[in-house]
């Protein structure tokens, strides 16, 4: 069945290249950041969720929580993964990237940027990027990627640091 389109469709369908990249082209690195941990004695396992940029204030109050803590003098890091990793990208905005269609819509990224910038850490799960067709060059200029298999050693890692765990999710 062929369908008819107006000039407009066809203009905007041809505007940018799909798909951009063939399949099988490369986007993703694949260095595993973190040791790969094993359990010591009497030591328990904390879960790790995740939420959506703009789908609710969770990540965004994350975000201002983990600032607050480095201000207080806190090592701080924070860890994106699944759904979570859309909180990491740098092409947000309409009609251009970095341009705000709703007040707020760069407050994620202002966020981040204030925060790896003032000295805190900021994670991104590859897989959580892949699952949303978000490719790694749109990253946040200074987050660092993540492999699949980080997110549970990450968490052992910054436990076994003592850290403060603060686990945010959204359903």
């Amino acid at each position: 069945m062929t369908v008819d389109l107006t000039d407009a469709e066809k203009q905007s369908s041809k505007e940018i290249p799909h798909p951009s990249l063939q399949e099988g082209s490369s986007i993703y690195g694949s260095t595993k950041v973190f040791p790969d941990y094993q359990a010591e004695d009497g030591e328990v396992y904390f879960t790790l969720v995740h939420g959506i940029a703009h789908e609710s204030s969770v990540s965004f109050v994350a975000i201002l929580q983990a600032t607050r803590a480095l201000r207080k003098g806190f090592e701080s890091a924070i860890y994106f993964y699944g759904p979570g990793s859309l909180n990491c990208l740098a092409t947000r905005g309409f009609p251009t990237t970095g341009a705000s269609a709703f007040p707020g819509e760069q407050n994620i990224n202002t966020s981040l940027k204030t925060f790896m910038d003032e000295g805190g850490k900021v994670y991104c799960c590859r897989f959580g990027l892949s699952l949303h067709g978000a490719r790694e060059e749109d990253l946040i200029e200074g987050v660092i990627p993540t492999h699949p298999l980080d997110v549970q050693d990450a968490l052992i890692h910054y436990k076994r640091k003592g850290a403060i765990i603060n686990s945010t999710y959204m359903f």
